[in-house]
Protein backbone atom coordinates (compact mmCIF):
# COMPACT_ATOMS: atom_id res chain seq x y z
CA UNK A 1 0.00 0.00 0.00
CA UNK A 2 0.85 3.46 -1.03
CA UNK A 3 -0.38 5.67 2.14
CA UNK A 4 1.51 9.19 2.72
CA UNK A 5 -1.06 10.43 5.05
CA UNK A 6 -2.11 9.87 8.81
CA UNK A 7 -5.39 10.40 9.47
CA UNK A 8 -6.87 14.53 7.76
CA UNK A 9 -4.11 16.00 8.94
CA UNK A 10 -0.91 14.53 9.27
CA UNK A 11 2.00 12.64 7.24
CA UNK A 12 3.05 8.92 7.66
CA UNK A 13 6.06 8.05 9.26
CA UNK A 14 9.40 8.90 8.06
CA UNK A 15 7.41 11.10 5.26
CA UNK A 16 8.11 14.05 3.66
CA UNK A 17 5.96 15.91 1.34
CA UNK A 18 6.20 18.95 -0.94
CA UNK A 19 2.72 19.70 -2.12
CA UNK A 20 1.77 22.50 -5.08
CA UNK A 21 0.59 25.55 -3.21
CA UNK A 22 1.07 28.76 -4.68
CA UNK A 23 1.14 29.39 -8.34
CA UNK A 24 4.62 31.57 -8.99
CA UNK A 25 4.05 31.39 -13.24
CA UNK A 26 1.02 31.06 -15.26
CA UNK A 27 1.23 30.52 -19.31
CA UNK A 28 -1.38 30.21 -21.57
CA UNK A 29 -0.32 28.61 -24.90
CA UNK A 30 -2.07 28.30 -28.01
CA UNK A 31 -2.47 24.45 -27.42
CA UNK A 32 -1.93 24.23 -23.58
CA UNK A 33 -1.37 25.77 -20.75
CA UNK A 34 1.63 25.51 -17.74
CA UNK A 35 1.65 26.33 -14.07
CA UNK A 36 4.30 26.26 -11.84
CA UNK A 37 3.71 26.01 -7.79
CA UNK A 38 6.08 26.74 -5.37
CA UNK A 39 5.51 24.09 -2.56
CA UNK A 40 5.61 26.84 0.34
CA UNK A 41 3.46 30.20 1.04
CA UNK A 42 4.99 33.31 -0.71
CA UNK A 43 4.51 36.03 2.02
CA UNK A 44 7.87 37.70 1.61
CA UNK A 45 10.96 37.33 -1.47
CA UNK A 46 12.82 35.33 0.78
CA UNK A 47 10.47 32.47 0.70
CA UNK A 48 11.35 32.16 -2.63
CA UNK A 49 14.78 30.34 -1.09
CA UNK A 50 14.50 25.90 -0.32
CA UNK A 51 11.26 25.98 -2.29
CA UNK A 52 10.98 23.12 -4.57
CA UNK A 53 8.09 23.50 -7.35
CA UNK A 54 5.35 21.38 -8.78
CA UNK A 55 4.48 21.74 -12.83
CA UNK A 56 1.16 20.93 -13.84
CA UNK A 57 0.70 20.93 -17.68
CA UNK A 58 -2.68 20.83 -19.37
CA UNK A 59 -3.26 20.37 -23.26
CA UNK A 60 -5.68 18.14 -25.09
CA UNK A 61 -4.33 15.62 -28.10
CA UNK A 62 -7.60 14.79 -29.01
CA UNK A 63 -11.37 15.81 -28.68
CA UNK A 64 -12.97 15.09 -25.35
CA UNK A 65 -9.72 14.39 -24.08
CA UNK A 66 -7.36 16.50 -21.65
CA UNK A 67 -3.98 15.27 -20.62
CA UNK A 68 -2.38 16.22 -17.45
CA UNK A 69 1.30 16.47 -16.40
CA UNK A 70 2.91 17.05 -13.47
CA UNK A 71 6.35 16.75 -12.62
CA UNK A 72 9.06 18.36 -9.84
CA UNK A 73 12.43 17.57 -11.04
CA UNK A 74 12.85 19.10 -14.87
CA UNK A 75 15.38 17.00 -16.59
CA UNK A 76 14.79 13.67 -14.90
CA UNK A 77 11.20 14.26 -16.14
CA UNK A 78 12.57 14.63 -19.48
CA UNK A 79 14.87 11.86 -19.57
CA UNK A 80 12.64 9.40 -17.98
CA UNK A 81 14.14 6.21 -19.22
CA UNK A 82 11.31 3.89 -21.44
CA UNK A 83 9.74 1.96 -22.58
CA UNK A 84 6.12 4.18 -23.08
CA UNK A 85 2.92 3.41 -23.93
CA UNK A 86 2.39 3.98 -28.01
CA UNK A 87 -0.40 5.97 -27.97
CA UNK A 88 -3.07 6.73 -31.09
CA UNK A 89 -1.60 3.34 -32.90
CA UNK A 90 -4.41 2.72 -34.81
CA UNK A 91 -4.69 6.73 -36.03
CA UNK A 92 -2.47 9.06 -38.02
CA UNK A 93 -1.82 11.71 -35.36
CA UNK A 94 -2.08 14.30 -38.39
CA UNK A 95 -5.36 13.09 -38.96
CA UNK A 96 -7.26 13.40 -35.32
CA UNK A 97 -9.90 16.21 -36.35
CA UNK A 98 -8.91 19.81 -35.53
CA UNK A 99 -9.93 21.54 -32.31
CA UNK A 100 -11.34 24.52 -33.23
CA UNK A 101 -13.03 24.58 -30.24
CA UNK A 102 -9.44 24.64 -28.22
CA UNK A 103 -8.94 27.64 -26.14
CA UNK A 104 -6.91 29.18 -23.39
CA UNK A 105 -7.12 31.95 -21.00
CA UNK A 106 -5.20 33.60 -18.51
CA UNK A 107 -6.92 36.00 -16.23
CA UNK A 108 -5.68 37.71 -12.96
CA UNK A 109 -7.16 34.69 -11.21
CA UNK A 110 -7.11 31.93 -13.12
CA UNK A 111 -5.80 29.93 -15.81
CA UNK A 112 -7.86 28.00 -18.30
CA UNK A 113 -8.14 25.61 -21.35
CA UNK A 114 -11.20 24.59 -22.96
CA UNK A 115 -12.53 22.14 -25.45
CA UNK A 116 -16.03 21.63 -26.77
CA UNK A 117 -17.30 19.44 -24.13
CA UNK A 118 -14.15 19.67 -21.26
CA UNK A 119 -12.53 22.33 -19.35
CA UNK A 120 -9.59 22.95 -17.11
CA UNK A 121 -9.01 25.65 -14.50
CA UNK A 122 -5.88 26.13 -12.12
CA UNK A 123 -6.66 28.81 -9.73
CA UNK A 124 -3.47 31.24 -9.68
CA UNK A 125 -4.90 33.12 -6.53
CA UNK A 126 -1.41 33.37 -3.58
CA UNK A 127 -2.00 30.07 -1.80
CA UNK A 128 -5.10 28.81 -3.51
CA UNK A 129 -3.86 26.54 -6.03
CA UNK A 130 -6.71 24.41 -7.08
CA UNK A 131 -7.51 22.39 -10.88
CA UNK A 132 -11.40 22.18 -11.51
CA UNK A 133 -12.04 19.52 -14.25
CA UNK A 134 -15.67 20.69 -15.89
CA UNK A 135 -17.98 18.76 -18.10
CA UNK A 136 -20.24 21.82 -20.06
CA UNK A 137 -22.32 22.51 -23.36
CA UNK A 138 -21.40 24.87 -25.36
CA UNK A 139 -18.59 27.55 -25.23
CA UNK A 140 -19.09 31.24 -25.52
CA UNK A 141 -16.83 32.34 -28.75
CA UNK A 142 -15.22 35.11 -26.85
CA UNK A 143 -14.28 33.68 -23.37
CA UNK A 144 -13.45 30.45 -21.78
CA UNK A 145 -16.70 30.58 -19.94
CA UNK A 146 -19.20 27.61 -20.05
CA UNK A 147 -23.22 26.83 -20.04
CA UNK A 148 -24.39 23.61 -18.56
CA UNK A 149 -21.27 23.22 -16.33
CA UNK A 150 -20.59 20.14 -14.39
CA UNK A 151 -17.62 19.47 -11.80
CA UNK A 152 -16.36 16.12 -12.86
CA UNK A 153 -13.42 16.21 -10.59
CA UNK A 154 -10.74 18.23 -9.20
CA UNK A 155 -6.97 18.44 -7.43
CA UNK A 156 -7.31 20.75 -5.14
CA UNK A 157 -6.05 21.44 -1.12
CA UNK A 158 -2.88 18.93 -0.90
CA UNK A 159 -3.43 16.95 -4.25
CA UNK A 160 -0.42 17.03 -6.22
CA UNK A 161 3.21 16.56 -4.94
CA UNK A 162 6.17 15.38 -4.28
CA UNK A 163 6.66 12.81 -2.01
CA UNK A 164 9.96 11.51 -0.29
CA UNK A 165 9.76 8.35 2.40
CA UNK A 166 12.96 7.52 4.11
CA UNK A 167 15.04 10.12 2.31
CA UNK A 168 17.62 12.76 3.60
CA UNK A 169 16.09 16.08 4.23
CA UNK A 170 16.67 19.30 5.47
CA UNK A 171 19.86 21.18 6.64
CA UNK A 172 21.15 18.58 8.91
CA UNK A 173 21.57 16.52 5.51
CA UNK A 174 23.33 19.52 3.49
CA UNK A 175 26.24 17.45 2.73
CA UNK A 176 24.27 15.47 0.67
CA UNK A 177 26.25 12.35 1.60
CA UNK A 178 23.41 10.61 -0.10
CA UNK A 179 21.29 12.50 -1.63
CA UNK A 180 18.73 9.98 -3.66
CA UNK A 181 18.38 7.74 -0.36
CA UNK A 182 14.93 6.55 0.40
CA UNK A 183 11.98 6.19 -2.20
CA UNK A 184 10.58 9.43 -4.08
CA UNK A 185 7.15 9.27 -5.70
CA UNK A 186 4.81 11.60 -7.61
CA UNK A 187 1.29 11.62 -6.60
CA UNK A 188 -1.96 13.82 -8.05
CA UNK A 189 -5.43 12.82 -5.78
CA UNK A 190 -8.56 13.50 -7.50
CA UNK A 191 -11.60 14.47 -5.76
CA UNK A 192 -14.64 12.00 -5.42
CA UNK A 193 -17.75 13.38 -5.00
CA UNK A 194 -20.65 11.74 -2.73
CA UNK A 195 -21.97 8.18 -3.65
CA UNK A 196 -19.31 8.67 -7.15
CA UNK A 197 -18.47 4.70 -8.10
CA UNK A 198 -15.21 3.88 -9.48
CA UNK A 199 -14.96 0.75 -11.95
CA UNK A 200 -12.00 -0.83 -13.73
CA UNK A 201 -8.40 -1.17 -13.16
CA UNK A 202 -8.12 -4.36 -15.39
CA UNK A 203 -8.33 -7.17 -13.84
CA UNK A 204 -9.37 -7.71 -10.61
CA UNK A 205 -10.90 -10.48 -8.06
CA UNK A 206 -13.08 -8.51 -5.98
CA UNK A 207 -16.00 -6.28 -5.56
CA UNK A 208 -16.91 -4.54 -9.13
CA UNK A 209 -17.30 -1.12 -7.70
CA UNK A 210 -13.50 -0.41 -6.50
CA UNK A 211 -14.45 2.11 -3.42
CA UNK A 212 -12.06 1.66 -0.89
CA UNK A 213 -10.05 -0.60 -2.21
CA UNK A 214 -5.88 -0.30 -2.80
CA UNK A 215 -5.26 -1.34 -6.26
CA UNK A 216 -1.81 -1.51 -7.63
CA UNK A 217 -0.44 -2.30 -10.96
CA UNK A 218 2.33 -4.63 -11.19
CA UNK A 219 1.20 -7.71 -12.87
CA UNK A 220 2.09 -10.86 -11.26
CA UNK A 221 1.41 -14.34 -11.31
CA UNK A 222 -0.45 -14.75 -7.82
CA UNK A 223 -3.50 -17.12 -8.84
CA UNK A 224 -7.21 -15.48 -9.03
CA UNK A 225 -8.46 -15.39 -5.26
CA UNK A 226 -6.25 -12.78 -3.95
CA UNK A 227 -5.16 -8.53 -4.74
CA UNK A 228 -2.47 -10.09 -7.11
CA UNK A 229 -3.20 -10.15 -10.62
CA UNK A 230 -2.03 -10.67 -14.14
CA UNK A 231 -3.91 -8.48 -16.36
CA UNK A 232 -3.56 -4.60 -14.25
CA UNK A 233 -4.53 -1.93 -16.09
CA UNK A 234 -4.19 1.88 -15.18
CA UNK A 235 -8.05 3.21 -16.41
CA UNK A 236 -10.82 3.80 -14.56
CA UNK A 237 -14.29 4.77 -15.41
CA UNK A 238 -16.52 7.27 -12.77
CA UNK A 239 -20.21 7.09 -12.22
CA UNK A 240 -20.09 11.06 -13.36
CA UNK A 241 -19.17 10.60 -16.65
CA UNK A 242 -15.53 10.75 -16.86
CA UNK A 243 -12.53 7.86 -17.12
CA UNK A 244 -8.96 8.34 -15.55
CA UNK A 245 -5.71 7.05 -17.82
CA UNK A 246 -2.59 6.93 -16.09
CA UNK A 247 0.08 6.56 -18.52
CA UNK A 248 2.95 4.88 -16.89
CA UNK A 249 3.58 1.47 -17.96
CA UNK A 250 5.47 0.96 -14.33
CA UNK A 251 4.16 0.57 -11.25
CA UNK A 252 1.34 2.60 -10.39
CA UNK A 253 -0.62 2.52 -6.61
CA UNK A 254 -4.29 3.64 -6.52
CA UNK A 255 -5.90 4.24 -3.48
CA UNK A 256 -9.75 4.43 -4.12
CA UNK A 257 -11.21 5.93 -1.02
CA UNK A 258 -8.81 3.74 1.07
CA UNK A 259 -6.80 6.84 2.20
CA UNK A 260 -8.91 9.53 2.00
CA UNK A 261 -12.68 9.16 1.48
CA UNK A 262 -13.17 11.68 -0.82
CA UNK A 263 -10.20 10.97 -3.12
CA UNK A 264 -8.70 8.21 -5.29
CA UNK A 265 -4.83 8.47 -4.97
CA UNK A 266 -2.78 7.72 -7.44
CA UNK A 267 1.00 7.47 -6.86
CA UNK A 268 3.97 6.61 -9.11
CA UNK A 269 7.90 6.45 -8.15
CA UNK A 270 8.98 9.07 -10.67
CA UNK A 271 10.13 12.27 -11.05
CA UNK A 272 6.68 13.29 -13.12
CA UNK A 273 3.12 11.62 -13.78
CA UNK A 274 0.96 11.94 -16.58
CA UNK A 275 -2.66 11.21 -17.10
CA UNK A 276 -5.25 11.70 -19.25
CA UNK A 277 -8.96 12.20 -17.91
CA UNK A 278 -11.39 11.39 -20.56
CA UNK A 279 -14.99 12.63 -21.34
CA UNK A 280 -17.98 10.43 -21.62
CA UNK A 281 -20.07 10.97 -20.83
CA UNK A 282 -21.50 7.21 -21.05
CA UNK A 283 -19.54 4.32 -20.18
CA UNK A 284 -19.32 3.47 -23.85
CA UNK A 285 -18.28 6.78 -25.50
CA UNK A 286 -15.73 6.54 -22.22
CA UNK A 287 -14.25 3.66 -23.66
CA UNK A 288 -14.00 4.36 -27.37
CA UNK A 289 -12.42 7.18 -26.74
CA UNK A 290 -10.08 5.41 -24.05
CA UNK A 291 -9.67 2.87 -27.31
CA UNK A 292 -8.61 5.36 -29.89
CA UNK A 293 -5.87 6.69 -27.26
CA UNK A 294 -4.36 3.48 -26.77
CA UNK A 295 -5.13 1.11 -29.51
CA UNK A 296 -8.16 -1.17 -30.38
CA UNK A 297 -7.24 -5.21 -30.52
CA UNK A 298 -7.53 -6.82 -33.91
CA UNK A 299 -10.63 -9.49 -33.97
CA UNK A 300 -8.93 -12.82 -33.29
CA UNK A 301 -9.88 -15.86 -35.36
CA UNK A 302 -13.44 -17.51 -34.78
CA UNK A 303 -11.59 -20.60 -33.43
CA UNK A 304 -10.38 -18.55 -30.09
CA UNK A 305 -13.97 -17.84 -29.28
CA UNK A 306 -14.72 -21.47 -28.63
CA UNK A 307 -13.99 -23.32 -25.32
CA UNK A 308 -10.21 -24.24 -24.22
CA UNK A 309 -9.16 -27.13 -22.08
CA UNK A 310 -5.90 -26.83 -20.07
CA UNK A 311 -4.05 -29.24 -18.32
CA UNK A 312 -3.27 -26.59 -15.50
CA UNK A 313 -0.20 -27.13 -13.01
CA UNK A 314 -0.95 -30.56 -13.64
CA UNK A 315 2.90 -31.64 -13.01
CA UNK A 316 3.26 -35.12 -14.27
CA UNK A 317 0.83 -35.94 -17.58
CA UNK A 318 1.63 -37.44 -21.03
CA UNK A 319 -0.78 -38.30 -24.31
CA UNK A 320 -2.70 -40.68 -22.28
CA UNK A 321 -3.50 -38.15 -19.49
CA UNK A 322 -4.19 -35.44 -22.67
CA UNK A 323 -6.85 -38.06 -23.88
CA UNK A 324 -7.96 -39.01 -20.80
CA UNK A 325 -9.18 -35.51 -20.53
CA UNK A 326 -10.38 -34.80 -23.91
CA UNK A 327 -12.83 -38.37 -23.55
CA UNK A 328 -14.11 -36.92 -20.60
CA UNK A 329 -15.28 -33.40 -22.06
CA UNK A 330 -16.90 -35.60 -25.00
CA UNK A 331 -18.55 -37.69 -22.31
CA UNK A 332 -20.34 -35.07 -20.45
CA UNK A 333 -20.81 -33.42 -24.15
CA UNK A 334 -19.16 -30.62 -23.28
CA UNK A 335 -17.26 -29.24 -26.99
CA UNK A 336 -13.50 -29.02 -26.69
CA UNK A 337 -12.00 -26.21 -29.39
CA UNK A 338 -8.49 -25.88 -27.77
CA UNK A 339 -6.56 -27.72 -25.83
CA UNK A 340 -3.30 -26.05 -23.72
CA UNK A 341 -0.26 -27.70 -22.30
CA UNK A 342 0.62 -25.89 -19.65
CA UNK A 343 4.00 -25.47 -17.73
CA UNK A 344 5.25 -29.76 -18.12
CA UNK A 345 4.78 -29.80 -21.65
CA UNK A 346 8.63 -29.22 -21.15
CA UNK A 347 11.56 -30.85 -19.00
CA UNK A 348 12.23 -29.82 -15.22
CA UNK A 349 15.19 -27.30 -14.71
CA UNK A 350 14.94 -26.38 -18.94
CA UNK A 351 12.34 -23.92 -19.22
CA UNK A 352 12.08 -22.54 -21.59
CA UNK A 353 13.86 -24.50 -24.18
CA UNK A 354 10.45 -24.75 -26.37
CA UNK A 355 11.05 -28.50 -26.29
CA UNK A 356 8.36 -31.08 -25.18
CA UNK A 357 9.96 -33.70 -22.55
CA UNK A 358 10.83 -36.44 -24.88
CA UNK A 359 10.35 -38.63 -21.16
CA UNK A 360 6.38 -37.84 -21.68
CA UNK A 361 5.61 -36.74 -25.35
CA UNK A 362 8.21 -39.15 -27.28
CA UNK A 363 6.82 -38.10 -30.46
CA UNK A 364 5.12 -34.82 -29.91
CA UNK A 365 4.60 -34.30 -33.54
CA UNK A 366 3.00 -37.18 -34.42
CA UNK A 367 0.57 -36.81 -31.22
CA UNK A 368 -0.05 -32.87 -32.29
CA UNK A 369 -1.08 -34.26 -35.50
CA UNK A 370 -3.47 -37.17 -34.34
CA UNK A 371 -4.95 -33.99 -31.85
CA UNK A 372 -5.32 -31.75 -34.96
CA UNK A 373 -7.21 -34.41 -37.15
CA UNK A 374 -9.78 -34.35 -34.68
CA UNK A 375 -10.29 -31.11 -35.23
CA UNK A 376 -8.56 -29.47 -31.76
CA UNK A 377 -6.24 -26.09 -32.00
CA UNK A 378 -3.18 -26.54 -30.10
CA UNK A 379 -1.76 -23.99 -27.39
CA UNK A 380 1.76 -24.70 -25.19
CA UNK A 381 2.57 -21.87 -22.38
CA UNK A 382 5.84 -20.36 -22.85
CA UNK A 383 7.46 -17.87 -20.54
CA UNK A 384 9.91 -14.92 -20.98
CA UNK A 385 13.31 -16.38 -19.45
CA UNK A 386 15.59 -19.27 -20.36
CA UNK A 387 16.55 -21.71 -17.44
CA UNK A 388 20.55 -22.33 -17.47
CA UNK A 389 20.00 -25.82 -17.85
CA UNK A 390 18.44 -24.97 -21.17
CA UNK A 391 20.30 -26.08 -24.26
CA UNK A 392 19.56 -22.44 -25.96
CA UNK A 393 20.79 -20.63 -22.50
CA UNK A 394 24.58 -20.40 -23.65
CA UNK A 395 23.18 -19.16 -27.08
CA UNK A 396 21.67 -16.04 -25.20
CA UNK A 397 24.44 -15.44 -23.58
CA UNK A 398 27.18 -15.26 -26.39
CA UNK A 399 25.10 -13.11 -28.26
CA UNK A 400 23.51 -10.60 -25.60
CA UNK A 401 19.74 -11.37 -25.69
CA UNK A 402 19.36 -11.29 -22.11
CA UNK A 403 18.93 -8.56 -19.26
CA UNK A 404 22.40 -7.34 -17.75
CA UNK A 405 23.12 -5.67 -14.67
CA UNK A 406 25.08 -2.25 -15.07
CA UNK A 407 28.49 -4.44 -14.27
CA UNK A 408 28.00 -5.84 -17.67
CA UNK A 409 26.91 -9.88 -16.33
CA UNK A 410 23.50 -11.38 -17.25
CA UNK A 411 20.93 -10.92 -14.29
CA UNK A 412 19.88 -14.30 -13.11
CA UNK A 413 17.57 -15.60 -10.54
CA UNK A 414 16.35 -18.77 -9.10
CA UNK A 415 12.78 -18.16 -8.53
CA UNK A 416 10.95 -20.55 -11.18
CA UNK A 417 13.66 -22.39 -12.78
CA UNK A 418 17.38 -22.66 -11.69
CA UNK A 419 19.67 -20.12 -12.63
CA UNK A 420 17.43 -18.36 -15.49
CA UNK A 421 17.83 -15.27 -17.55
CA UNK A 422 15.16 -13.17 -18.99
CA UNK A 423 14.94 -11.84 -22.64
CA UNK A 424 15.91 -8.56 -23.17
CA UNK A 425 12.80 -7.92 -25.85
CA UNK A 426 14.21 -4.47 -26.14
CA UNK A 427 16.94 -5.70 -28.50
CA UNK A 428 15.54 -6.35 -32.11
CA UNK A 429 18.04 -9.58 -32.31
CA UNK A 430 16.89 -10.59 -29.54
CA UNK A 431 13.29 -10.65 -30.78
CA UNK A 432 14.16 -11.89 -33.71
CA UNK A 433 15.96 -15.31 -31.68
CA UNK A 434 12.47 -15.94 -29.58
CA UNK A 435 10.22 -15.44 -32.71
CA UNK A 436 12.38 -18.49 -34.03
CA UNK A 437 11.78 -20.12 -31.26
CA UNK A 438 7.83 -19.87 -31.41
CA UNK A 439 8.13 -20.45 -35.12
CA UNK A 440 10.06 -24.22 -34.79
CA UNK A 441 6.67 -24.79 -32.47
CA UNK A 442 4.53 -23.55 -35.25
CA UNK A 443 5.98 -25.79 -37.66
CA UNK A 444 5.15 -28.89 -35.20
CA UNK A 445 1.77 -27.66 -35.36
CA UNK A 446 1.57 -25.66 -32.50
CA UNK A 447 -1.58 -22.91 -33.34
CA UNK A 448 -0.66 -20.34 -30.20
CA UNK A 449 0.64 -19.77 -27.37
CA UNK A 450 0.09 -18.75 -23.37
CA UNK A 451 2.00 -16.31 -22.13
CA UNK A 452 3.23 -16.18 -18.58
CA UNK A 453 5.57 -14.61 -16.56
CA UNK A 454 7.33 -15.09 -12.99
CA UNK A 455 6.50 -13.47 -9.86
CA UNK A 456 8.18 -10.69 -9.37
CA UNK A 457 7.16 -8.23 -6.88
CA UNK A 458 7.14 -4.70 -6.56
CA UNK A 459 9.39 -5.03 -3.43
CA UNK A 460 11.95 -7.22 -5.33
CA UNK A 461 12.25 -4.63 -7.63
CA UNK A 462 12.46 -1.95 -5.21
CA UNK A 463 15.10 -3.39 -3.81
CA UNK A 464 16.94 -5.53 -6.50
CA UNK A 465 16.29 -3.89 -9.44
CA UNK A 466 16.75 -4.92 -12.69
CA UNK A 467 19.03 -1.73 -13.62
CA UNK A 468 16.01 -0.12 -13.89
CA UNK A 469 13.58 -1.76 -16.66
CA UNK A 470 12.05 1.63 -17.52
Amino acid sequence: MVKFSKGMWCLAADTVGDWATEVIKAEARPDSIRAVASTKRLNHRGDTLNNPTITIETSSPCPDVLRITGYHWKEQHNTLAGPHYELFPDADVASIPRQDSLRTSRSENELAIATNTLSATINTQPSSFNVDFHSHGTINPTSISTSKDTLLTKLGWRSVGYMKVGANDGHANLALVDPDKGQRWFTMQFQLSVGEKIYGLGERFGPFVKNGQTVEMWNEDGGTSSELTYKNIPFYLSSRGYGIFVACPGFVSFEVQSERTTRVNIAVPYESLSVYLIHGPSPAQIIERYTFLTGRPALPPPWTFGLWLSTSFTTSYDETTVNKFLTGMDERNIPVGTFHFDCFWMKGFHWCDFEFDEKYFPDARAQLKRMKDKGYKICVWINSYIAQESKIFDEGVQNGYFIKKSDGSVWQWDWWQAGMAFVDFTNPKACEWYQSKLQELIDLGVDCFKVNRPSLSRSTILERPLDRLW
